[in-house]
């Protein structure tokens, strides 16, 4: 911890959510004051115990309403934005979001003289003329945000895992109740990246204090199919359950008719995402865009999921090791 950091604020728009705790935490580790900016900062006293009293203040912002994010970008030394949605029909739009949020995140962090801003997106978001609606809104978002903050540092991650995360625990949730788990794009590839890698990533980009205007693709360990995750969730949570593989076509048809549901299970633009694989391309790996360049060793799902996956066994942490229900 540098003691300098203490005259340094950082805005973290979005920071009470699954990823956004982590960075928080990461960056109050190193002695930073950080303002979380958030929809509902009633909600979002569970962060504050990540520093020392007065360290870490929250404040109300929407980045529809770029009045508030400027208010909460004011004086801050880095801005990070981890805001997007997934819903396309919503108030919280792909458009509202993805798109006219990252730009306006990005125009205030420029308007406030920020030294760094970093931008969250996703691996295999930088599509613009994608077949997803998503991932197209992410593109043209990332091109938003890099025009508005010269120098803008873009992390795409892969699937994130962590405790609270909607990815393993989704699974072992539904297997809980369905005798069976739908495999789409069973054969599609994904590189899990742990949740506070990601956060560190973020944190020493911000220690670095330089904009360099890189992206950097973060995944972890492990590149394994969609059917070899699944199988691990129903090994680690010890069910015994059908994997029913889906055509691509059915799936939609399916994601489609459950889209006009408020939570739909799946839309239409995630099974259009499972068709490509996710993981981190050669050639950030021979440019030096990844975990490694932030002198990070990734942690492998397999070491980590199981320590939160236990609670979906019939008896928890009780649950004999080689039971199947």
């Amino acid at each position: 911890m540098q003691s300098s950091n203490s005259e340094k604020l950082i805005t973290v728009i979005g920071g009470s959510g699954f990823v956004g705790r982590h960075v928080v935490r990461s960056l109050a580790k190193r002695g930073y004051r950080v303002r979380v900016a958030c929809r509902r900062p009633d909600l979002a006293g569970h962060v504050l115990p990540f520093g020392v009293p007065g360290q870490i203040a929250l404040v109300q912002a929407n980045v529809r309403y770029p009045a508030s994010v400027a208010a909460a970008c004011e004086g801050a030394y880095a801005v990070i934005n981890l805001t997007a949605t997934f819903q396309k029909g919503s108030a919280q739009s792909y458009q509202g979001v993805n798109v006219f949020g990252a730009e306006a995140v990005a125009k205030a962090a420029k308007a406030a003289k920020a030294q760094v801003f970093i931008h969250m997106s996703g691996l295999g978001a930088d599509v613009p003329d994608s077949a997803s609606a998503y991932v197209a809104s992410r593109a043209e978002g990332e091109a938003k945000a890099r025009a508005a903050f010269p120098g803008a540092s873009v992390l795409q991650p892969s699937v994130i895992f962590g405790p609270e995360d909607d990815f393993f625990n989704r699974f072992a949730a539904m297997a809980r109740f369905s005798p069976a788990l739908p495999l789409i794009g069973g054969d599609t590839r994904f590189q899990p990246v742990f949740v506070g890698d990601v956060a560190e990533a973020a944190a020493t980009l911000v220690d670095r204090g330089v904009a360099d205007g890189k992206t950097y693709e973060l995944g972890g360990p492990e590149v394994k199919t969609f059917r070899e995750i699944l199988q691990f969730v129903l090994a680690t949570t010890c069910r015994k359950r059908l994997l029913l593989p889906i055509p691509f076509g059915a799936a939609k048809l399916l994601a489609t008719v459950l889209g006009v549901l408020p939570k739909a299970p799946i839309t239409a633009d995630q099974v259009e995402v499972l068709k490509s694989d996710n993981v981190v391309s050669a050639k950030a790996q021979a440019e030096g865009r990844t975990l490694q360049a932030f002198g990070i060793a990734p942690r492998s799902y397999e070491a980590v999921v199981p320590s939160y996956l236990y609670r979906y066994r019939k008896a928890g942490q009780f649950t004999a090791p080689n039971a199947q229900t």
